[in-house]
């Protein structure tokens, strides 16, 4: 985020029209500008349905980074026009489409139009506004949505944190205890980060579920010591569903907060989907709250690696449950992710061959890219 400057107001109400698809440090600029010499901003946020890139998304992202400047609305419509900036007849539908936005905003009369494209003094003019066109030559912010779209990887410094955070690649390793979840997804991190460039910063982000386990049996075995009981075993822990919605909702924090400050790639030892396949391990049913957290509405692509038990020795670290339950863990996933109808590869084999069996899959997802259809021309 950055702190707003002192103002000097110039102008009651400043308009920014775009597509942000997806919203950069171009973008950013601009907004900033008009939030520094205007009272108040509106930012309208216009897609259209062709458009791989949900609105709803563009204007989350939009408004966090934004969100320290409150007088700055952002808003957002579809609008499914042709472009032409030529034709007086296309002008007029796409100009009523943003008018009925800012009558939904209930926002005072436009007095600048701020744009950093040579369309805006057209712009300004329908709004009987004074025209602010910034950075045309892209001096100031060298970049551009269809850059970004183009080539995502190379230019991931333009985009803000929340950008990266909605549209980092998430990949979840996932599987049966001592399965070597953690052992691969660790390494596999390490392949990426050493691929330097925006890859240098990958992240890798711990299983939460284990953490919070230790942490219940040590609080359990310090209260039987104070009340001089025999010390209890990790199997008679009692578990109940507010924990398993607890260990869910702080995975996803976990997650979303390494996306926001790592690369194109997220790796991921866990997520809110396998707890919810815990909670059934560990209470016999389904959860539909763990489920709608899992959920989590998310654009980019999520790729998961299934580790399968085989080939792999079972370890008692002194936590886990037993090698019994492997092969139904293992199967339990299979089923649901395949149900689900998530993109998942099974792991198996050595260690090697599996790290490398995840760097082929994950350097075909990166090179798949985000397939963001074109916009109107």
């Amino acid at each position: 985020m950055n702190a707003p400057m002192r103002r000097a107001p110039t102008h009651a109400h400043g308009l920014i029209i775009g597509k942000f698809y997806p919203p950069h440090a171009g973008h950013h600029l601009l907004i900033r500008a008009a939030a520094d010499t205007c009272d108040r901003v509106t930012v309208l946020a216009m897609a259209a349905s062709h458009e791989t890139l949900p609105l709803n998304a563009r204007l989350a992202w939009l408004r966090a980074e934004h969100a320290d400047t409150p007088h700055v609305a952002i808003t957002g419509c579809m609008d499914d026009v042709r472009i032409d900036h030529h034709d007086p007849a296309i002008w007029a539908q796409h100009v009523a489409l943003m008018r009925a936005a800012l009558t939904d905003t209930d926002a005072p009369p436009v007095t600048a139009v701020f744009s950093s494209e040579p369309y805006g003094l057209e712009l300004a003019r329908h709004f009987n506004a004074r025209a602010v066109v910034l950075d045309t030559d892209r001096l100031l912010a060298p970049i551009s949505a269809t850059a970004v779209r183009e080539d995502p990887v190379t230019h991931w410094d333009q985009l803000s944190e929340p950008a990266r955070a909605g549209l980092a690649m998430r990949v979840v390793v996932v599987g049966a205890e001592s399965s070597g979840t953690t052992t691969l997804s660790q390494a596999l991190a390490d392949y990426w980060r050493n691929q330097g460039d925006a890859h240098g910063m990958t992240r890798w982000v711990p299983e939460y579920g284990r953490a919070y386990t230790m942490r219940k049996w040590a609080a359990a075995r310090a209260r039987a010591q104070l009340r001089g009981e025999p010390t209890p075993q990790l199997g008679s822990l009692a578990w109940d569903s507010d924990e398993f919605i607890h260990i869910a909702q702080a995975q996803v924090r976990m997650e979303e907060q390494a996306a926001a400050l790592g690369g194109p790639l997220l790796i991921c030892d866990t997520d809110a989907f396998a707890t919810a396949i815990w909670h059934e391990r560990y209470l016999g049913e389904t959860s539909l709250d763990v489920l709608n957290i899992a959920a989590h509405a998310m654009y980019a692509p999520r790729l998961y690696l299934l580790t399968d038990h085989a080939d792999v020795p079972f370890e008692q670290d002194g936590i886990r449950d037993g090698e019994s339950l492997r092969p139904w863990m293992t199967e339990r996933f299979a089923q649901a992710l395949a149900s689900g109808g998530r993109i998942f590869l099974r792991l198996s084999g050595s260690h090697a061959e599996r790290l490398q069996s995840a760097i082929t899959s994950t350097r075909t997802l990166v090179k798949s890219g985000w397939n963001f259809a074109a916009p109107f021309r």
